[in-house]
């Protein structure tokens, strides 16, 4: 076996080492910060929208921060869009097909449009001399300040009405534990970044693929495996808002704050392919949320045809190559 065949064994022992830490990582803070937030008896919207979405996108996180600090900046934007097209199509597509995703009045006038307008925000700042600047990146972080301040006033107003009506009673977990994992789940995300960074970056170069190519499939993919497992339980357990929620809340998280950290941390460079695939997003997202205000859910056939389109959307980036 030669040193070149031992090298790309590596990376992709690598990349697979990553992807587990990350998955797993994301599970274990996901489940301790869910149990806090329950604890402070919080709808379940409310958690896919921050806490779930936030957990979820820790995976995006780590990978396009590690990347945008070691210079692969195709890498960085590749790997927040690419998420957030997996994130809304197959994610929501294939949660429809276990439950009808109903979609409250409320969420297609709020929350669905900020995740539509943070992705035309981001075309036109990186468009603007195809760069994702640092004063960019701290715009970004305000509108993610903004945005969480919005979804703890709405809890405030859920949890008081809540302890109104008498609340429930929710299964939690020990505080200790609840540390725990949500302290071992960040440590495991973060190394899970570094090594899929490596070894995403080391399988491009050997054969050949650009960063970007590799961005919006193999760790897109890998890093929304979280999303896709958690929509997914939650949808079979008839959680739909905790499903949709999360989804979202990981689309608005994912250009808000990955890209808006990794960014200020180190100024990214737009290719033209970053442009046209934050279109096709804004397109996909119009898209599932006009499916969502004819009768207010996505039911079996819909997902049918936003996953049919993911796989078209495939096809078209590969063929570019």
């Amino acid at each position: 076996m030669t040193e070149e065949t031992k090298g790309l064994l590596w990376a992709v022992v690598l990349l697979i080492f990553g992807f587990i830490l990350l998955i797993k990582g994301a599970d274990y803070f996901v489940e301790g910060s869910s149990s806090v937030a329950k604890k402070l008896r919080v709808p379940s919207i409310i958690i896919g929208l921050t806490i779930v979405a936030m957990g979820t996108s820790l995976p995006e996180c780590a990978v396009s921060v590690t990347a945008s600090l070691s210079g692969e900046n195709a890498l960085a934007v590749s790997n927040a869009v690419g998420s957030n097209i997996f994130n809304l199509m197959v994610v929501c597509g294939a949660c429809a097909l276990f439950a009808p995703l109903a979609i409250s009045k409320d969420t297609l006038k709020k929350e669905f449009p900020l995740s539509i307008v943070c992705a035309v925000l981001l075309l036109g700042l990186g468009y603007v001399g195809m760069i994702l600047g640092r004063m960019d990146g701290l715009l970004l972080l305000a509108v993610f300040v903004c945005y969480i301040l919005w979804m703890i006033k709405s809890a405030l107003s859920a949890r008081a009405g809540n302890k109104a009506d008498g609340g429930g009673e929710y299964k939690t977990l020990p505080v200790w534990q609840c540390i725990f994992y949500i302290v071992g789940g960040a440590a495991a995300i973060k190394f899970g970044g570094d090594f899929v960074v490596d070894g995403a970056s080391t399988v491009a170069s050997r054969f050949g693929l650009s960063q970007n190519l590799i961005g919006l499939t193999i760790v897109a993919l890998g890093t929304s495996l979280p999303e896709l497992v958690t929509s997914i339980v939650a949808a079979k357990k008839n959680e739909v808002d905790m499903a949709l929620g999360n989804v979202i809340g990981s689309n608005i998280f994912n250009i808000l704050f990955v890209l808006g950290i990794a960014s200020s941390l180190s100024p990214i460079v737009f290719i033209m392919e970053n442009v046209l695939d934050i279109v096709i997003l804004i397109v996909m997202s119009l898209l599932v949320w006009l499916m969502g205000w004819t009768k207010r859910q996505i039911d079996r056939k819909e997902g049918i045809v936003m996953l049919a389109a993911y796989v078209a959307y495939l096809v078209y980036i590969c063929s570019r190559k």
